[in-house]
């Protein structure tokens, strides 16, 4: 068995346009290699949920980074600065997307870097994730939980700051993709979820999607009134199993 033990804490990441920005930063100890996850949070910000998900990566061998991508709106509590980056619109996707490349490059620099990487979001960091998987080169896999507006139906959505649907390159998708959905969910519906499906199945990526019934928004999230916890600890384990399998098993290393 390998020693259980973690780090987690605050480091400095280059973002887009080398901007230096803040990122929470959990791995396992030990010398690895471990694979990583870049874990893109949701529009509410850079919150305690998102940082726990980061130790429940590096609790199963990951090394994983959250950037802080509000960092340019600070100071203030996440949600003060979630509140006014809504309000603004948003952060653009260029910049997004800046910023996973530099956490991408930030995990491989670590000397006990596997080489291999991941791309994870939840809602908006979902929607996020997908367009980095199809967008910023080296991303071995992508986990999506229930990304809304990766299809845009309504063209006034689109905006200088969000100039396409992430769908529109999904024939750039680099990576195999797991995705997580429930099927009472308003963004993404099950209508966009069966197409985006039938996108990728006529592109012929490698995907797998996972759907429940009676589960809504968030349903990971214990602070969200659509928590579910028998759907999420199913989906968890999808993940791991998705994860192991296309990132190399965690702490094989120090298992043998």
């Amino acid at each position: 068995m390998p020693y259980e033990g973690m780090i987690a804490e605050t480091v400095a990441f280059h973002g887009h346009n080398s901007d230096i920005g803040e990122a929470y930063f959990a791995r396992p100890l030990g010398a690895g290699p471990f694979p990583g996850v870049v874990l893109i949070h949701h529009m509410p910000g850079w919150d305690e949920w998102t940082k726990e998900q980061a130790r429940k990566l590096a609790h199963h061998g990951y090394a994983a980074i959250c950037p802080h991508l509000y960092f340019r709106d600070g100071p203030g509590s996440p949600d003060d600065i979630g509140a006014r980056v809504r309000a603004a619109g948003g952060v653009p996707d260029a910049q997004v997307m800046g910023d996973a490349a530099g956490s991408q490059a930030f995990l491989r620099a670590q000397a006990y870097s596997s080489g291999r990487v991941a791309v994870m979001g939840f809602c908006s960091g979902g929607r996020h994730a997908f367009l980095a998987a199809c967008t910023v080169p080296g991303f071995d896999a992508l986990v999506d939980c229930w990304g809304g507006n990766v299809i845009v139906d309504d063209p006034k959505q689109l905006n200088d700051k969000r100039p396409a649907a992430p769908i529109d390159y999904a024939d750039k998708l680099q990576c195999p993709i797991i995705g997580l959905f429930g099927n009472d969910d308003g963004n993404p519906t099950t209508d966009q979820v069966n197409r985006t499906d039938a996108v990728l199945k006529k592109l012929g990526k490698s995907y797998e999607f996972h759907r429940y019934d009676g589960v809504g928004h968030a349903f990971f999230n214990y602070e969200r009134p659509g928590f579910k916890p028998e759907p999420m600890l199913e989906g968890w384990k999808k993940v791991f199993s998705f994860l192991n399998s296309h990132l190399g098993a965690a702490f094989a290393a120090a298992a043998e």
